[in-house]
């Protein structure tokens, strides 16, 4: 049996409660969590945990399991493209699980549904600020989803302590 991930669409907020769900149906599912930072009044720092695609699950499975899939409680159906199921490639799905690790505050952009398409890195270099303590500097790092029809975005913030580089090999994200 050959296994494709696919998009699940979902009822509005029930996304975790369907990978609990589909979890214990032992069906393998992905819910990227965009985590964001929020200051509050007591100066403390609380990271919020939400999922990046609204109303979207991810699943490994064959056409077989996805009848198992779409009985499940709070799933709508799949995402389609061009009359069937939307299969969504291997590599987007890696690309999108070290993305969610190594990033906080990531934006999400509607672009063109692409099939065909590649998957596409895009760094953009920020201003630098020199001083002689420390030099520091912003890049945006954007990856486009063909088969998605998104991009997702963060910035980094690079100083001397902490600096996170992302390049392509063999079709892989590496954090150096």
């Amino acid at each position: 049996m050959n296994k494709n991930w696919y998009a699940v669409c979902t009822k509005a907020q029930c996304e975790k409660k369907v990978v609990s769900l589909l979890t214990k149906k032992k069906i393998e599912n992905f819910c990227p969590l965009n985590r964001s930072v929020l200051n509050n009044q007591s100066s403390r720092r609380k990271v919020l945990q939400e999922p990046l695609f609204p109303s979207f699950v991810f699943v490994y499975l064959s056409q077989g399991e996805m009848y198992a899939v779409q009985q499940t409680s709070d799933v709508i159906s799949f995402l389609y493209w061009l009359g069937k199921p939307a299969v969504i490639k291997n590599v987007e799905i890696e690309h999108i699980h070290l993305f969610v690790n190594s990033y906080f505050n990531i934006k999400l952009e509607k672009t063109a549904v692409n099939p065909a398409g590649t998957l596409s890195l895009i760094k953009e270099p920020g201003i630098e600020l020199n001083s002689r303590e420390f030099s520091a500097g912003t890049k945006c790092i954007k990856i486009t989803l063909p088969s998605l029809g998104f991009c997702i975005t963060a910035d980094t913030v690079n100083n001397s302590a902490d600096i996170i580089n992302l390049t392509f090999e063999n079709s892989k994200i590496l954090a150096q």
